[in-house]
């Protein structure tokens, strides 16, 4: 049965809506990235991005529009400081837009699976495979250039093993068992998009105007570096190297290339994703002193966000999403 003419549901919408906002924020940082840009290889990497987003956007747009929905404001031309000076070095464009495409995957994945029509889920397929054929070109220029991050290497026994103890589970007091491959994945992971945000934080604060902003940039990143440090000292106590930190590629400039509005958004997307990641975490760990890690980390960041919250809604700058009809209201009206 052919779905293209039902209605937007609200998951639909919801979907499209954030797409929309995270897309357009993700296209002006891109913007300036590839303004800044001295690597030619690099820059193509971006020019795709770019060309990428802007087939999408008027695919997203058209969808809005059919059901009769207003296309959200997201981020405009008034977001970019066009001619800022360099904020960030050649290699940090590189693996923020390898980061930032590992979460529109996720974004993808979750948009297609709550969608219905024939009509959206071949939008989010297609979708997806240009952010696959993104993180194929991101890695492999990381990886010519010399600057992708593996994860740690383990070594092969001779046969498959039972778990035979419930100490398996025991992290803390030195008594507990090494980490495993299936935790190491969410702690890598979490670790690289940690080094990322704690350096954008960095960055950010340096040239935001706002003072309440500058501050909350300062307490995320300190939030960021404490949860770093609470994973690494896991990682480093069973000898294994943890992911290079990046402060070092920003440079010194106070020259802001974004409104505080998108510096404050992007950070505010950062550590609401962030939580979903540590509670993906929480959710693999079966060491005691993981999973300890991993609910600090969770609750530092919900009084990160509900600070982002109060913040943006003091300036007006959260947009709202297509809220449910509000059926006392409207009987009240009458």
């Amino acid at each position: 049965m052919e779905t293209d003419h039902l209605k937007l549901t609200s998951s639909e919408i919801g979907t499209l809506w954030g797409e929309y906002v995270n897309g357009t924020m993700a296209e002006i940082v891109n913007r300036y990235m590839i303004s800044i840009l001295e690597d030619e290889s690099i820059k193509k990497v971006f020019q795709i991005a770019i060309e990428t987003w802007e087939k999408q956007k008027k695919q997203i747009v058209s969808f809005i529009e059919k059901d009769g929905f207003p296309v959200p404001i997201g981020f405009t031309e008034s977001d970019l400081n066009k001619g800022a000076k360099r904020l960030f070095s050649d290699t940090f464009c590189l693996n923020y837009l390898h980061i930032m495409t590992i979460h529109g995957l996720l974004g993808h994945t979750t948009a297609l699976s709550v969608s219905v029509r024939k009509d959206l889920r071949e939008f989010y397929n297609s979708c997806d495979n240009d952010a696959k054929s993104m993180y194929d070109l991101t890695i492999e220029l990381l990886l010519e250039k010399g600057k992708f991050q593996r994860d740690p290497y383990f070594y092969p026994t001779d046969s498959p093993d039972i778990i035979f103890t419930k100490n398996f589970t025991d992290g803390f007091f030195g008594k507990g068992r090494v980490l495993s491959a299936t935790e190491i994945i969410s702690i890598s992971l979490n670790i690289k998009k940690g080094v990322m945000a704690k350096a954008l934080s960095i960055g950010f604060s340096q040239v935001t105007e706002s003072k309440e902003v500058r501050k909350f940039l300062e307490d995320l990143g300190k939030t960021a570096d404490e949860n770093l440090q609470a994973l690494a000292k896991i990682m480093q106590t069973d000898n294994l190297p943890i992911p290079m930190s990046w402060e070092s590629e920003v440079t010194t400039s106070k020259d802001s290339p974004f409104s505080d509005k998108l510096i404050l958004y992007h950070m505010g997307f950062l550590a609401q994703t962030a939580q979903v990641y540590y509670g993906t975490g929480l959710a693999g760990s079966m060491r005691t002193d993981l999973a300890v890690a991993y609910e600090k980390a969770v609750l530092k960041v919900l009084g990160i966000t509900k600070n982002w919250f109060d913040l943006m809604v003091k300036n007006k700058w959260l947009e709202q999403p297509p809220l449910a009809p509000d059926r006392k209201e409207l009987a009240q009206d009458k």
